[in-house]
């Protein structure tokens, strides 16, 4: 699925800075960190508190994916920020940044960009121009790892004006039990955890969350197995009881 990306659920990644802070069990084993620390382009780690967010130097075609998707009559999504959080609130990240990302959403009309958070409770301070007109096109997305953060997260997410929400309970380390249909969102993501250090996901968290959106007619994608490394991962296939689940929204027309 992905054009440019390992990710399964998105065609494109788009990161309009790097950097982060950890702060959930989902952080825990942080592939995006595990990466710049690997590369270290840069002298010093982006990482935590006190670390400086970096603007990437190179920005990625928006205007040739937004282009080709137009030739095509087809809608490419772009997942906003693999590398970052698009709600930290670190003083490192200067509000021009911010207000690149929105313009960007709002001139390319042809692309669905997904923004996902793990602080969606600060995109209305961060985020006013967004606030004020949210565009369809932009997806607002939430980690919901275990059932604390789905409740929390879930009600931050569902006050916000965005038409299209999702959830990324990815990795998945927790069941989340029954869901709150007010707070349910647009599409839920969900898949085990892989690295060395990977934890155990139980099936039945799965199958409950995949039960639950069936009866709520919410799409429903399940990306992976916990393992290892990707090998060991694809080896186990994507399937959960037999049935490949590659469920998506309804893109709506900008």
């Amino acid at each position: 699925m992905a054009e440019n990306s390992g990710i399964e659920w998105t065609h494109h990644t788009y990161n309009p800075w790097i950097g982060c802070t950890r702060v959930s069990p989902a952080c825990d084993h942080c592939y995006a960190e595990a990466w710049d620390r690997r590369g270290m382009q840069q002298k010093q780690s982006r990482w935590g508190p006190r670390a400086t967010r970096t603007r990437t130097k190179t920005r990625p075609n928006l205007r040739k994916w937004d282009r080709k998707a137009a030739e095509l009559s087809v809608r490419y999504r772009v997942f906003c920020a693999s590398l970052a959080d698009i709600g930290d609130n670190h003083r490192s990240i200067e509000a021009p940044w911010r207000r690149d990302l929105v313009a960007d959403i709002r001139a390319y009309q042809n692309l669905d960009f997904l923004l996902l958070s793990k602080r969606p409770q600060n995109m209305p301070k961060l985020y006013p121009d967004l606030m004020e007109d949210w565009p369809v096109n932009a997806w607002m997305g939430a980690s919901t790892e275990n059932r604390e953060e789905m409740l929390r997260r879930g009600e931050a997410l569902a006050a916000l004006p965005a038409q299209i929400t999702f959830w990324s309970a990815e990795p998945l380390v927790g069941d989340l039990g029954p869901i709150p249909q007010e707070i349910l969102p647009s599409w839920v993501i969900t898949g085990g955890e892989s690295g060395a250090q990977y934890r155990h996901a139980d099936p039945d968290w799965f199958r409950s969350l995949r039960d639950q959106c069936a009866a709520a007619g919410v799409p429903f994608l399940f990306k992976q197995w916990e393992g290892r490394d990707q090998k060991e991962i694809k080896a186990k296939g994507r399937e959960l009881d037999g049935v490949i689940h590659d469920g998506y929204p309804q893109p709506l027309a900008a």
